[in-house]
C-alpha cells in the first residue's frame, strides 16, 4: 500500500540542502506558483543577450546588453543595433520619462540616452575617485536612481575607499545628474543586483561575492527613509545560496514576488558549487519564501525582466541567449 506523505516548502527546501532529490518545478506546489505546471523556459532567437534586459512598453521592445552593444529585441523577434560600442553595459532600465539608463561597467559610470541618442552621464566618481564597475540599477516612484559598484576580476586599479583605508564595493544614489550619495558601508560584500520596492520603503540588494571562497551569496532587505537613506542597522536576509552562485539581477512582480536569477548548472571549483541550489529563476516572496524554481539550461543565468503587451512574460538572459516564459501575474 503506498503512502502519501506531505511535507511543507520548509521541508521540501531542506530535503534539497541535504541532497533528498533535485531541485525542480515538479517540487512545487502550483497554487503557490506564479507560472503555470508545465510551462518551460523558450529560447528565442537572440545573441550576445548577456544581461540587461529591460523592456520599453511604448514600444514593445526588450532592450538587452552584451557583446560591449546594446541591442533592441523588437515583437517580431528580430535583433537591431541600439548601440555599440556599450562601454561595457551590463544593468539597464528605463526611466519614468521613457529614457534608457545604463551602468557602464567598463567605462566606470552610468549614463542616460536622451531621446535624441545624446549621452548624459548621470555619475562617474565619488568624492573624487571612479566608480569600480556600476552593475545594476532600480528607479524609485520619485525618479532617485540606485546603482551597485561592484569589481569582480582585477582590483589594481580600483579607487573608492573608506575613511580607514578600505577598499569600497558599494551602492549609491543618483539625485540628479553629478549628485551621488554613498549609501551602504560594510553592510553588503559585493552588491550586484538591486531593486526598491513599490512603496520605495525596502532595497533589496543581491550580495554576490561568487569569485571567492565563503564569500556572500545572499538576497538581502533594507529599510529605507522617506529621503531615500538607508537604515544599514535593518538589514534582513532574505535567501541563502549557500555554496552555490549567488543572486544576480532580479526583479518583482504585482504580488510582490521576488524573480532572482541565481545558480549554476556545473560547478566552479573552488568557488561555487551546484548543489544546493542549480541554475534558474528563484520565485520568492518579499519575506523569503522559496515559492517556485524555474531550470534553465544554460549558465550563467544573469537577470531578467517582466515584458508583453501584459507585462506577463518573463524574459532571461542566460549563457548569452535570450528566454521567454509565461507567467499568471503581471509584473511591475
Amino acid at each position: 500500500m503506498r503512502t502519501l506523505v506531505r511535507i511543507s516548502i520548509e521541508q521540501l527546501v531542506l530535503l534539497v540542502m541535504l541532497g533528498g532529490f533535485p531541485l525542480t518545478r515538479t517540487a512545487f506546489a502550483a497554487e503557490n506558483s506564479p507560472i503555470a505546471r508545465g510551462e518551460r523556459p523558450k529560447q528565442l532567437n537572440a545573441n550576445r543577450a548577456g544581461e540587461g534586459p529591460a523592456w520599453h512598453a511604448p514600444s514593445r521592445d526588450l532592450y538587452f546588453t552584451g557583446g560591449d552593444r546594446i541591442t533592441r529585441f523588437d515583437t517580431a523577434g528580430t535583433s537591431h543595433l541600439f548601440r555599440e560600442p556599450s562601454g561595457g553595459a551590463n544593468g539597464l532600465l528605463f526611466d519614468h520619462q521613457g529614457r534608457l539608463v545604463v551602468c557602464e561597467a567598463a567605462n566606470r559610470r552610468a549614463t542616460r540616452t536622451e531621446p535624441d541618442r545624446a549621452t548624459t552621464v548621470l555619475a562617474d566618481s565619488y568624492d573624487g575617485m571612479k566608480f569600480n564597475s556600476p552593475n545594476d540599477l532600480t528607479i524609485d516612484s520619485k525618479g532617485r536612481i540606485y546603482f551597485t559598484d561592484p569589481r569582480y576580476g582585477p582590483r589594481d586599479t580600483m579607487e573608492l575607499r573608506d575613511e580607514k583605508g578600505n577598499l569600497v564595493e558599494g551602492v549609491y544614489r543618483i539625485d540628479a545628474p553629478g549628485k551621488v550619495q554613498r549609501i551602504t558601508g560594510t553592510e553588503v560584500d559585493r552588491p550586484n543586483g538591486i531593486l526598491v520596492s513599490p512603496d520605495d520603503k525596502h532595497l533589496f540588494i543581491a550580495d554576490n561575492n561568487n569569485n571567492t571562497i565563503g564569500g556572500a551569496r545572499k538576497l538581502w532587505r533594507f529599510e529605507l527613509s522617506p529621503d531615500g537613506t538607508l537604515k544599514r542597522r535593518s538589514r534582513k536576509l532574505i535567501f541563502d545560496w549557500k555554496t552555490s552562485r549567488g543572486p544576480d539581477g532580479f526583479k518583482m512582480d504585482r504580488n510582490n514576488r521576488l524573480f532572482v536569477a541565481a545558480g549554476l548548472n556545473r560547478a566552479n571549483p573552488p568557488f561555487e558549487t551546484v548543489e544546493p541550489y542549480k541554475a534558474g529563476i528563484y520565485i520568492l516572496s518579499s519575506e523569503g519564501e522559496l515559492l517556485d524554481f524555474v531550470p534553465v539550461p544554460m549558465d550563467e543565468v544573469t537577470n531578467c525582466a517582466f515584458g508583453g503587451e501584459d507585462l506577463k512574460t518573463l524574459y532571461i538572459t542566460a549563457g548569452s541567449m535570450l528566454w521567454s516564459i509565461r507567467v499568471n501575474s503581471p509584473g511591475r
